[in-house]
């Protein structure tokens, strides 16, 4: 087959192909468009109570074959086998979670004059997932779950060279009960498979993860249809130290704000502003945190950091970084995979090109401010607003500064931006609306307004 009509998986620490997967073609998507529309209205006409036992049936599934899933990750997508555990783990619990809100979705009685007045919660139909290639299973599900909850079908449409989990877990989908055709995957190329989704007439909402630029390109076709449509996009987010803070504690939290799955992370804080007057001590204390993280092969338990995806993402990190460029480096192996060492950059101008673009790898600078506004100033000065951190024992300072960053998902004297349980999504080229948490649900519904007269 041409590379048009299938998708070669490479094992991106040793370059070695794992599989080899047909492509999607737009005919294949308008055939299930056609499957998932049929299959929709049968799982939604289920009562509540059953599709919400479907559901945890899927996440038990999904717990019994949790190692499988993690090995898979890690052969596709370069993960340490530390971090695809989580993420199988968050599937189970993401579907756990979702099932959870199905009998809880309900709508309003709203007080009229002359009858009743009541609102209902409905499903949209067949909803589009497009997932990309740094958090696979965690992100696929972030979509799909709060979609089939609320009674809709799932096009799960992987990226390019991450297919094997999604389409291990639709397979554990049937085994588990749902019905056939109400969750597919269709691997296939963007330009082709993802395209075809987000101008199918059928599909009524398309969850994009991915680049600020396709986003907008989603964006644009989407409105053509007045589709639905939620973005996750890029970020270049800040870790914002103040000089009363725990230095140390702060230092030693910092290599893995933005190395977590090799700095492939749209929360990674890649700019790390620092108060002038701790900016020594502070790089002081991180250089050796840095030179200690242990980058290598994924699947050894002790590996704190992979490889990149790919050649081609290697060679976008590479661009960033001149070799004598002044900063902190850590080790990476040689040889075979896509590696790049642990980076922080030093003496960077806040306008250039590393400092201001998401380089989507092991790479931030380390950027100095004199007080609260400057590191305000500093930290809105970019496109976009997804992540943060905020380093600081004072309790004012943490709130008005947390106000003050526009951001949305924002955490003091700690790295945590994702939840489950809680809301996830950006501001500006960051994204539109939000995921996960307890309205996640109705993201996927539309509201229909019923007015029953009782005067006639």
């Amino acid at each position: 087959m041409s590379s048009e009509h299938v998708l070669e998986v490479l094992n991106p620490a040793t370059e070695e192909v794992v599989a080899t997967v047909p492509a999607a073609t737009a005919a294949d998507v308008d055939a299930a468009v056609v499957r998932a529309t049929k299959a929709q209205s049968r799982w939604a006409s289920l009562a509540p109570g059953e599709r919400a036992r479907l559901l945890r049936r899927f996440a038990v599934a999904v717990d019994g074959h949790l190692e499988e899933l993690a090995q898979l990750e890690v052969r596709e997508a370069g993960h340490t086998i530390g971090n695809a555990r989580w993420e199988a783990g968050n599937v189970r619990d993401l579907l756990d979670y979702a099932a959870g809100g199905v009998e809880r979705l309900t709508g309003h009685q709203i007080p009229v004059p002359g009858g009743l007045n009541v609102t209902i919660l409905e499903p949209l139909g067949v909803v589009g997932v497009i997932a990309p290639w740094n958090f696979p299973m965690p992100i696929a599900a972030w979509g799909t779950a709060p979609a089939l909850a609320a009674g809709n079908a799932v096009l799960l449409k992987p990226a390019e060279t991450t297919p094997l989990t999604a389409l291990r877990l639709a397979e554990l989908a049937l085994e588990a009960g749902l019905p056939e055709g109400l969750f597919q995957v269709l691997p296939g190329h963007g330009p082709v498979a993802g395209n075809a989704l987000v101008e199918h007439p059928g599909v009524a909402k398309i969850v994009f993860t991915g680049s600020t630029t396709v986003g907008k390109q989603v964006l644009a076709k989407g409105s053509a249809l007045l589709k639905r449509v939620t973005l996750e996009l890029g970020g270049k987010s800040p870790n914002i130290v103040f000089a009363d803070a725990d230095l140390e504690a702060a230092a030693a939290a910092t290599p893995m704000s933005f190395l977590d799955n090799s700095g492939q992370d749209c929360c990674a804080r890649t700019r790390i502003l620092v108060q002038r007057s701790a900016y020594d001590r502070f790089l002081e204390l991180l250089s050796p945190a840095i030179e200690a993280v242990t980058v290598g092969d994924p699947a050894d338990e002790s590996t704190q950091m992979g490889p990149l995806i790919s050649k081609a993402q290697l060679e976008r990190v590479r661009s960033y970084v001149d070799s004598d460029a002044p900063g902190i480096r850590g080790k990476a192996p040689e040889g075979p995979g896509f590696w790049f060492p642990p980076t922080v950059l030093t003496d960077v101008d806040p306008r250039a090109r590393v400092a201001a673009e998401e380089v989507f790898g092991p790479v931030a600078v380390v950027l100095p401010f004199d007080d609260e506004a400057d590191a305000v100033a500093l930290a809105n000065a970019t496109d976009y607003g997804l992540s943060g951190s905020i380093w600081t024992r004072d309790v004012g300072r943490a709130l008005r500064v947390s106000q003050a960053v526009r951001a949305g998902n924002l955490s003091v004297n700690s790295h945590s931006s994702v939840r489950y349980w809680t809301p996830f999504g950006g501001f500006k080229q960051s994204g539109i609306g939000r995921e996960l948490g307890p309205d996640a649900l109705t993201a996927f519904t539309e509201t229909k307004n019923v007015f029953i007269s009782t005067e006639a």
